[in-house]
């Protein structure tokens, strides 16, 4: 990540967008918000907490006509207590509204609203029952996450959809307990379950998880398994070598230059190499000749030079 004396580059493409959302949790948010409109489902969109826009860049390519995304987050701003001071100090000090805001540019004409401060004031912006899709995933603070939760529950849609974040992150049990809490006491009721995510609605939960289930077993990058607790199906899914879903470049993605080709390389030719010497019979008569007594070799010798002057 750029330092802040360094003006980062404009993301070409949704990865090149810091953040932690991997491609199975793109591939669940694409699938199910596109459901949402094969179904007709109209409604707004919320994301609370946003950190450089990786998630929310994905979310507004899903807004239609007549919906309004509303992304809210502390960027820079005052946290609203001491322990979520420490904890926006420790994991987003590089988080500024400028930096979301011109990744989020990249990808889109125009911003979507805008709220700076913590995610408590969302039930003062959003109304009511008009959200089809919210992602929760600003504080890990118990006491956060269980009003961000309750904020949910009131702005959704019958049957809309809310995702936590981080419920079973081995350093954020505040999320872990709050999610649990709601799924056993304040009757969400969970879709799925990926690997940092939980999906899930206060409607029946049932038409969807079958459709889901079906979309799973035609893939072969799914993992799956489904396991029964305290009344709730809940469906565990795992990425296999998954790619993320395709997702339209930036404004500002340059083609990357196609190295040229290496020439050729021709082989040498070979270097001109002086004729054979005979070696065979010859070789063998001379070590012959040298094995024989002087005297009979003097008379080869003398013999060999007639044959070759008769025939001179």
């Amino acid at each position: 990540m750029a330092n802040s004396q360094q003006t980062p580059s404009h993301p070409g493409e949704l990865k090149d967008v810091p953040g932690w959302f991997p491609p199975l949790d793109q591939v669940l948010f694409t699938w199910l918000l596109e459901q949402q409109e094969t179904e007709g489902i109209q409604g707004d969109l919320l994301e609370l907490g946003v950190y450089m826009g990786k998630s929310a860049i994905l979310l507004g390519h899903h807004l239609r006509d007549g919906e309004t995304f509303t992304v809210c987050d502390l960027f820079e701003g005052d946290a609203p207590d001491e322990s979520n001071r420490a904890e926006a100090t420790k994991s987003y000090s590089s988080l500024t509204r400028q930096a979301f805001e011109r990744n989020y540019l990249s990808f889109h004409d125009t911003l979507p609203t805008v709220i700076q401060g913590p995610s408590s004031v969302i039930s003062k912006e959003v109304s009511d029952t008009t959200c089809r899709f919210v992602h929760i995933d600003a504080s890990h603070l118990y006491e956060h996450v269980h009003g961000d939760i309750g904020a949910a529950h009131d702005i959704l849609l019958p049957g809309g959809i809310v995702v936590l974040d981080d419920f079973r992150s081995e350093h954020t049990p505040g999320v872990s307990v709050a999610a649990w809490e709601a799924v056993l006491n304040r009757g969400l009721r969970p879709i799925c379950l990926s690997t940092q995510k939980l999906y899930g609605t206060w409607g029946d939960p049932e038409p969807i998880q079958e459709k889901l289930l079906a979309m799973i077993k035609e893939r072969e990058d799914f993992g799956l398994s489904v396991q029964m607790a305290a009344g709730h199906r809940l469906i565990r899914t795992r990425s296999q070598g998954m790619k993320p879903p395709p997702f339209p470049r930036s404004r500002h993605f340059v083609e990357p230059v196609a190295a040229a080709p290496e020439p050729v390389r021709q082989p040498a030719p070979a270097a001109a190499r002086p004729p054979a010497r005979r070696t065979g019979r010859s070789r063998t008569r001379r070590i012959a000749l040298d094995l024989l007594p002087p005297v009979v070799t003097r008379a080869v010798q003398r013999s060999r030079a007639a044959k070759r002057a008769e025939r001179g």
